[in-house]
């Protein structure tokens, strides 16, 4: 049996308690924690818990957590890297070829379930902590990702990027030589009207477009291709693979953009990210782009914070091998 006293927090106050229950233990629902209030293992200020008792600011609210979590997220040992970790937050360095959290078609073997597994390990029960996704990659892009472990920084750190205020930095090789050694490009992103329905494109027929910024600058130029640092100013599905596409230079490697933002035919994508998918660069075997650099405020103590991943091996070799050109 575990046990746990909170205090009710301001922006909480008036809720039901098996709902502000709900949202300090994750990993069990509504209606679980509404059970436990009923049979009496919950109390506020000392005193055994109606389960219609609403709680307020500085209220005391102690449970006895007798039954197991209703909505624990399969833990998998998978292997990713880890940046920073405190009580609050979990950064880490996601491998190409992960995806972030289950879908229909991927119902495991995620980052999701990966941090799962680690945080299981560092805690009294599984389930304890629950990883809060605030933002993705796509599956073959690589680098860095911030979580949260508890509800509160969770919440004030999806604010922040609700409202752009998290500055992130992206390595991308792409083809051709960009000419300009900075700029912008600012040009609205929306759904494309052809091929699958994550596509997204910059054409005048895009389906609910919104603006969308990429800044950049040129790190390195080669023969026929470029790296290039590009810091997004919105969050757009795919941004800076569409942003560069549309100008001439899509990413290498990149499966679903082509040169001034043709959509590439479509091919099995269920292949998509796996060994038996054919080649679509003799340089790298997935989209060259890399998730370098994001800093925010701590959700917590307020301070600016800046977490990096450095370049992976795959994307250094393609690097060598442009240059070689």
């Amino acid at each position: 049996m575990h046990s746990a006293t909170l205090v009710v927090e301001h922006y909480l106050s008036g809720c039901r308690v098996d709902t502000f229950l709900a949202k300090h233990f994750r990993s069990y629902t509504p209606w679980r924690m509404h059970r436990m209030v009923r049979a009496g293992l919950v109390t506020v200020e000392g005193s055994v818990a109606a389960p219609d008792r609403r709680v307020f600011t500085d209220e005391s609210v102690s449970i006895q957590l007798l039954e197991p979590p209703d909505n624990l997220m399969p833990a998998e040992e998978i292997t990713f890297g880890i940046v920073f970790e405190d009580q609050w937050l979990l950064i880490v360095n996601k491998p190409a070829g992960l995806i972030i959290h289950p879908t229909g078609q991927n119902p495991s073997g995620t980052l999701t379930n990966a941090v799962q597994f680690y945080l299981d390990q560092k805690s009294s029960f599984p389930g304890e902590f629950k990883p809060g996704i605030v933002h993705r990659l796509d599956r073959d892009t690589s680098g860095v990702v911030a979580l949260a472990k508890d509800h509160l920084s969770h919440r004030l750190l999806s604010m922040q990027f609700q409202r752009e205020r998290i500055s992130k930095s992206y390595f991308a090789l792409v083809d051709g030589v960009v000419k300009s050694d900075s700029g912008t490009i600012d040009l609205p992103i929306g759904r494309a009207c052809s091929g699958a329905s994550a596509l997204m494109t910059c054409q005048a027929d895009a389906v609910d477009a919104k603006a969308s910024k990429t800044n950049y600058e040129v790190v390195e130029r080669f023969p026929r291709h470029t790296l290039v640092k590009a810091k997004p100013r919105t969050g757009r599905l795919h941004q800076i693979r569409v942003h560069f596409s549309t100008i001439g230079h899509p990413v290498v490697g990149d499966d679903f953009y082509g040169l001034l933002g043709e959509l590439k035919p479509d091919r099995d994508r269920s292949l998509v990210g796996t060994e038996a998918a054919p080649p679509i660069s003799p340089f790298i075997g997935r989209q060259a782009l890399h998730a370098a650099e994001i800093s925010f405020a701590h959700p917590m103590t307020s301070e600016w914070h800046t977490f990096s991943a450095p370049l992976p091996a795959d994307m250094e070799q393609a690097i060598e091998l442009v240059r070689a050109l």
